[in-house]
């Protein structure tokens, strides 16, 4: 049976061919990968950057990787950016830490998708709850969202 989130059923109404995985609690990105079975790298983060005020953006990159702050900064045109704290987590996304998706999410904040995500035929995304994971193509996630592909990351 599906479990049942804003995310899961955010990707079902959008018709994107996608699995639902489910696993047990993990602490790591590590253990995240090796739960859902697919490569760390394949495993994305969809992290909550705050430009200004109420500005937002989404940003999922690899679980390898890290935002390159001055990389982020020239994409997005702006001087000053920083993770969003847990509070706005919640507040802009209506998810917490470790279960942040681009689907469901409330706010309809732009998402930017790292161009290394895009090397993979399939990527692991929160799925709106601690052990729930959805499974799809990076290309139907950048085409659902209308999603900015960018170099913003670098190794971790």
């Amino acid at each position: 049976m599906v479990p049942d989130t804003p995310a899961t059923k955010a990707v079902a109404r959008a018709g994107i061919e996608h699995r639902v995985v489910t696993y047990g609690k993990v602490d790591t990105a590590e253990e995240a990968a090796r739960a859902r079975r697919v490569p760390l790298a394949a495993l994305v983060k969809t992290l909550v950057l705050r430009l200004s005020g109420d500005d937002y953006r989404l940003v999922a990159i690899g679980g390898d990787r890290v935002i390159d702050w001055p990389k982020v900064r020239r994409q997005l045109g702006v001087s000053r950016v920083s993770m969003a704290d847990e509070d706005a987590l919640a507040a802009v996304t209506g998810y917490v830490r470790g279960t942040v998706t681009p689907f469901g999410a409330t706010g309809g904040w732009a998402l930017i998708v790292d161009a290394a995500v895009l090397e993979h035929d399939e990527v692991s995304l929160g799925g709106g709850k601690h052990g729930v994971a959805i499974h799809l193509a990076p290309s139907d996630l950048v085409e659902c969202f209308d999603a900015i592909v960018a170099d913003v990351t670098k190794p971790g």
